[in-house]
């Protein structure tokens, strides 16, 4: 029988921001960067919940929080299974509130966590979304104050608006010292 897990993975990537910040694209192309590594898109662990799927809204809802944090707790059992069996995990989710991100870090507890915000100017972000075929129903260009007081402090924080991909993958691959 063949061992699944085998030498630890050298770290695990959190990549977070504003919907439009670019994370999914982003974390694509960093994972391509490591000789085995997965892509956990905290959407697509949304999208799973077929029924009673509930998405959260600016005007706050228990049951979309309480998904939000579900969401998070899949992607963060994923990113364990990844890491021991040497599989550098790529987690790209919305994550702008303390609350939130205190939660990442106790699910994550004892790995090696690189934490990458991405932080363009809201407008941008906002083109990104108008320019792609997933639209959302709101505007969430709101969220980057609460981001920038809730977790300013935390982790490498890249303001990517006028970078190409290329250019801020490179930036979260330089900094190792940006820790959850």
């Amino acid at each position: 029988m063949v061992d699944v897990d085998t030498t630890p993975a050298p770290s695990v990537y959190l990549v977070v921001g504003i919907p439009g910040s670019g994370k999914s694209t982003v974390s694509r192309e960093l994972a391509g960067r490591f000789p085995r590594a997965a892509h956990i898109e905290g959407d697509l662990l949304q999208d799973m919940i077929v029924a009673g799927a509930r998405l959260p809204v600016p005007e706050g809802d228990a049951e979309a929080d309480r998904q939000l944090l579900l969401r998070a707790r899949n992607a963060s059992a994923l990113a364990r299974s990844f890491h021991a069996a040497g599989v550098v995990p790529v987690i790209d989710d919305v994550v702008v509130r303390a609350e939130h991100l205190d939660y990442y870090r106790r699910q994550l507890k004892g790995l090696p966590v690189r934490l990458v915000v991405l932080a363009p100017e809201p407008g941008v972000a906002a083109r990104r979304i108008a320019d792609r075929d997933k639209k959302l129903a709101d505007d969430w260009g709101f969220l980057d104050a609460i981001m920038r007081e809730e977790i300013a402090d935390h982790g490498r924080w890249i303001d990517s608006s006028t970078m190409t991909v290329e250019q801020t993958v490179l930036i979260a691959l330089s900094d190792q010292s940006m820790r959850l």
